[in-house]
């Protein structure tokens, strides 16, 4: 389509060959300045005082709405009362809510940052700004830094990744490959227009607090029951519990300050000034973090993972232009280096990211595609994966793979490529283009070294 970016077209029209062995987490690191690995406090405080002061003041906006209508209306000379006062309400608000719902995303990004203890050298001054800065827009902070680690450590990676788990062509209810039919993809997953926005809706201002809640679209290897709020979950190991605790009792008290907050000002304030920038905030959250990796694009690895594969399968986006930038901080327009270094300050990432660049080459991904559009594109094409293969893109309702495999790797055939690894004794090298290697000693053993 017209609207998608020339950066996404290029892949589209490039098979996909996995990264070679030449192109290491040692290189990539070797291209960064030592000293955009280096946090500050006093950096880190300001960014988060000028947010928060941000925010207090779009809340200071919205409490005098009802004192700035009447003065606008006199200095127009319309009269009150009527549709002219009832129009500027609707517009003033509309406009807080935009404006909340942005700021509250960056409270949220900025207690991301405080997950990675990439804000302050002090993991005590990170860890009490995560926890006060998340449980503002209620997100247990304990729990979700616990799977959101464990996603980095697992990007893309089928059987270890925790968010955006694709559906397989089972989970859908569609037959084998080989046997499926026009029709059957029709019946199965083809929606109407209205059908796809009423769900895109519903996962967009609720789907971040479902994950939550019991795991939806998080791995399926955990039962049914998972939650981030229950400390006995399975996504948490031992000695993690104690802190999911601390998450829920933060929550608890959040709740209690919104119910004295209503008790005294009216449910009817906190809905207007609290709820529904909270609510779209939630629909920033899930369009940034889907399309950081859910891309028709993008692989997804049942073998042949690398963390520096996984670290590749994510796309760097200028979600919303300067307002990404300041507000969320870079969040999405500096993913790919965030995933290789997630300790390096939100600040420095526009320096890595450029000093990365020149280093994946080709493996480097972004899209200039407009963010709505891309949304859009990710959440009608992206419909499920086949159940069987070590590399798998997205399919679309047609049963489609808009991005192919490539047999070619460097001028030479990927099976070529991996004899001659084997040939070499090159364990890694076989490794990263599907030859199994189980023991050291069994490749000595049969004369590959």
């Amino acid at each position: 389509m017209a609207l998608d970016s020339p950066e996404y077209a290029a892949r589209v029209r490039t098979p996909f060959a996995p990264p070679p062995p030449a192109l290491s987490i040692k290189a990539v690191r070797a291209a960064v300045p030592r000293h955009l690995f280096q946090r500050s406090t006093r950096k880190c405080l300001f960014f988060v005082g000028r947010h928060v002061l941000l925010t207090a003041l779009f809340g200071l906006f919205a409490a005098r709405i009802d004192d700035l209508v009447p003065v606008l209306l006199g200095l127009t000379g319309a009269e009150g009362g009527g549709r002219a006062e009832h129009a500027l309400l609707w517009v003033m608000w509309a406009t807080y809510w935009l404006w909340q719902s942005v700021a509250f995303m960056g409270l949220w990004t900025l207690g991301h940052e405080c997950g990675h203890d990439a804000l302050s050298p002090i993991p005590r001054v990170n860890a009490a700004l995560g926890m006060a800065l998340h449980t503002a827009v209620l997100t247990p902070y304990w729990a979700w830094r616990a799977t959101h680690r464990s996603h980095h450590k697992g990007t893309n990676n089928l059987h270890r990744d925790e968010t955006y788990h694709p559906q397989t062509r089972e989970e859908v209810g569609l037959p084998e490959e080989e046997k499926a039919t026009a029709l059957d993809y029709r019946e199965m997953i083809e929606e109407t227009p209205l059908y796809t926005l009423r769900k895109m809706v519903l996962r967009q201002f609720l789907g971040f607090q479902l994950y939550l809640i019991h795991n939806r679209k998080g791995n399926p290897k955990y039962p049914p029951g998972t939650s981030h709020y229950r400390p006995g979950s399975e996504l948490f190991r031992d000695e993690e519990r104690h802190l999911i605790v601390v998450s829920d009792l933060l929550i608890a008290v959040m709740f209690a300050l919104l119910g004295l907050w209503a008790w005294r000002a009216g449910w009817g304030t906190v809905w207007r000034m609290y709820l529904v920038p909270w609510l779209w905030a939630h629909n920033w959250i899930v369009t940034v973090t889907y399309l950081q990796h859910s891309d028709p694009t993008v692989p997804y690895y049942r073998g042949q993972w690398t963390f520096l594969r996984g670290a590749l399968a994510t796309v760097d986006r200028p979600v919303f232009g300067w307002v990404g930038r300041f507000f969320w901080h870079g969040i999405a327009h500096d993913h790919v280096a965030h995933h290789f270094f997630v300790g390096v300050p939100f600040y420095n990432l526009p320096e890595v990211t450029e000093a990365i660049k020149p280093v994946l080459g080709e493996y480097y991904y972004y899209d200039s595609t407009p963010t709505l559009h891309a949304l859009w594109r990710s959440f009608t094409q992206c419909k499920f994966i086949e159940s069987t293969g070590d590399i798998v893109f997205f399919k679309n309702m047609r049963g489609e793979a808009v991005r192919k495999r490539s047999a070619v790797v460097g001028g030479e055939k990927a099976g070529e490529l991996a004899g001659r690894y084997r040939r070499a004794g090159d364990v890694r090298g076989m490794r990263a283009y599907g030859v199994r290697v189980f023991d050291r000693r069994e490749v000595v053993s049969k004369g590959w070294f």
